[in-house]
């Protein structure tokens, strides 16, 4: 609860920093008639859009799990992100319309010195929120804070490109510049929100975290018992910013049930370790059969029925199999 809390206070200082930033590019705009600036602070709109539908989204997923939604309120935030997502491609085809609308229709652009300190100025602060979304959003599982922090720090990107086209535009009096850079960052800034609806998604569908994963088997091969045959049935699903894994583990069968629950204790204690207290972890626990001993590296097993012959190396096709290991 604590962590939900923070993603929601992060996310309304960052929609309040959106709003400012929005304004200090329309007195840019307005003061310079360049079209580039005019496509930037379009895009500050969706900022503030999207900070306002993230803000709902990480209010949505802080509510505790009830009677209807056992596991949360998390997918909240990924329906968030694919919004975000969508209006930042959005913004790109009205940034394109406005560029080459620009090209047919020129105008002169005026005042550029100051037009390119405030666009500078909102640049160094949208990349240091970002950053800061991207960081805490990492740390906590956010998917709307990530998305926003790579918004915010595609925006600055964007702003840059624009600031070193106008800073050309001041030194030649070439104009079409403009237009041009426009266009250029437009097709970055749809192609950022493609990418971020294709993370949405991928969430919303339970898609399988390669990475995740691979984390997660490297953490138990180093760090396995002898107690654990094998883990096999590894699910990995995000909810909001909780993980929500679960497995089964096989353990000799003639372990009674406490003595089983102290090998799921031990590995909750392990993986938490690593992913922290926003994991749930649900482990079902096996009795190892016959088939197992040649996997076994348990010493001195009092029913053994086959001798040892080599360890399965855990990977995330045999870790996220349905069924136990064997040779």
């Amino acid at each position: 609860m604590v962590t939900a809390k923070q993603n929601l206070r992060l996310q309304k200082i960052v929609t309040l920093i959106g709003i400012v930033l929005f304004i200090t590019k329309m007195v840019a705009w307005y003061l310079t008639g360049s079209v580039a600036i005019l496509t930037d602070a379009l895009e500050s709109t969706v900022n503030v859009i999207a900070g306002l539908i993230g803000v709902y989204s990480l209010y949505v997923s802080a509510k505790p799990k009830d009677k209807d939604h056992p596991y949360g309120h998390g997918k909240a935030e990924f329906i968030s992100a694919a919004v975000e997502g969508t209006l930042i491609a959005v913004a790109g085809f009205i940034i394109v319309y406005e560029a080459l609308n620009n090209l047919i229709h020129p105008h002169t652009i005026q005042k550029l010195d100051y037009g390119i300190l405030l666009v500078a100025a909102t640049a160094i602060i949208n990349f240091i929120t970002g950053a800061v979304c991207i960081r805490v959003g990492t740390n906590n599982n956010s998917a709307a804070l990530i998305a926003s922090g790579k918004h915010l720090q595609t925006d600055t990107w964007s702003t840059i490109g624009i600031i070193i086209g106008l800073g050309i535009i001041y030194f030649t009096n070439i104009w079409w510049i403009d237009s041009a850079v426009a266009i250029l960052f437009a097709f970055i800034i749809m192609f950022t929100g493609y990418k971020i609806v294709r993370t949405s998604i991928a969430g919303i569908m339970d898609e399988a975290d390669e990475t995740l994963i691979k984390k997660m088997v490297a953490l138990l091969n180093g760090n396995r018992r002898e107690n654990w045959i094998d883990l096999h049935n590894l699910r990995i699903i995000q909810y909001g910013s909780k993980l929500h894994v679960d497995c089964h583990l096989t353990v000799p069968w003639y372990l009674n049930v406490h003595e089983a629950h102290k090998e799921i204790d031990e590995l909750s204690a392990l993986v938490r370790t690593e992913f922290g207290e926003s994991l749930e972890l649900f482990v079902h626990s096996d009795g190892c059969l016959p088939f197992s001993c040649p996997i076994c590296t348990k010493q001195n097993c009092p029913v053994r029925q086959h001798p040892f012959e080599k360890t399965v190396e855990w990977t995330p096709d045999n870790i996220s199999s349905d069924s136990k290991h064997q040779l």
